[in-house]
């Protein structure tokens, strides 16, 4: 057996966590780890799960996913709503069946709270986040507290309709919590749901760039990569369609909710293009903010002074670490 693995910690069954920013080569590891373990793997990445957003999402291929299947992927249409608690249920399912199977959960993805709410359990609210709230005061006070409440009862009907639409504080806690979790506040109210950390053996794993001019490098040209496979068109097919908007988490997600405005007609291509590179750089350092102060996580390094550690030298350290 690799690594520390015949050496059990406990009686429990093993499930692994590979987290990282994006663009820190997790999907590249993980499918490397599959020639040196068995192991399944269960995509944990908020935007993956959706149908028809192949390119920006960074997906992975169909002959990847051929040769090494990625559970969790392409389950939800665009329009469809779909939350951390949703995901919470989905993934242990798929973590049961896996086991049952004789094999390893590895859960690789950038969805922080996802693995938070998989790992924890989700029955507390999350605390408050300056930066949205701050947002909607500024729609408040450009639009009206009424079409923030419009907006409410779009992704929180029985909220909403517990609301008037001048209680500001309520909408604004309520849209919060929904933009932070994906999951209606009402929902989150009603349910209680127990994390995995008590049921099972699960070892977390964190993917950390060092070099930030490496990362922003890096996350440009995967983006120009995306530009050249047709994310435009991607992006522009979904607009199309006519039902879907930018309140839905689909349409919110880095890079297509930039290009949107592009296909509004709100900005050009090159400025739309910029922002999704701004807006994917934020997105990297909010998941490193997370991974850096994540407890009982093992934390690799992804490069080094001559630039990103190749993925079977990374490979080499996490079988070693495990």
């Amino acid at each position: 057996m690799i690594g520390n693995l015949d050496q059990k910690k406990s009686n429990k069954q093993l499930v692994i966590f590979l987290m990282g920013p994006t663009a820190s080569g997790k999907t590249d590891l993980a499918i490397e780890l599959r020639k040196h373990l068995p192991v399944e793997l269960i995509n944990v990445d908020s935007a993956q799960i959706y149908r028809d957003m192949d390119i920006g999402t960074a997906k992975p291929d169909k002959e990847t996913l051929r040769t090494a299947p990625h559970r969790l992927i392409d389950i939800c249409d665009p329009a469809d709503s779909y939350s951390a608690a949703n995901f919470a249920i989905d993934a242990k399912r798929e973590i049961a069946e896996i086991i049952a199977s004789d094999r390893i959960p590895l859960l690789v993805g950038g969805s922080m709270l996802y693995f938070k709410v998989l790992l924890e359990g989700l029955s507390d609210l999350p605390s408050a986040d300056k930066e949205i709230r701050d947002s909607l005061q500024k729609r408040a006070d450009k639009e009206g507290w009424a079409s923030l409440h419009a907006e409410l009862q779009q992704v929180d009907p029985v909220t909403a309709k517990r609301l008037h639409p001048n209680h500001s504080q309520r909408i604004q806690r309520a849209l919060e919590v929904y933009k932070i979790t994906g999951t209606a506040l009402s929902e989150l109210q009603n349910k209680s749901q127990g994390g995995i950390k008590s049921d099972y053996d699960v070892r977390q794993f964190a993917l950390i760039p060092n070099n930030r001019e490496l990362i922003h490098q890096r996350i440009e040209q995967r983006f120009s990569t995306m530009l050249n496979r047709g994310l435009e068109a991607e992006v522009n097919n979904l607009y199309q369609r006519g039902d879907l908007n930018t309140n839905m988490p689909s349409i919110r997600s880095v890079g297509y909710r930039q290009l949107w405005d592009y296909c509004e007609g709100l900005c050009n291509l090159n400025q739309a293009v910029e922002k999704a590179i701004v807006a994917t750089r934020q997105l990297a350092k909010r998941q490193q903010t997370w991974l850096r102060g994540w407890p009982d996580s093992e934390q690799i390094v992804v490069d080094n002074v001559r630039g990103y550690i190749d993925t079977k030298d990374l490979c080499e350290i996490f079988l070693k670490k495990l």
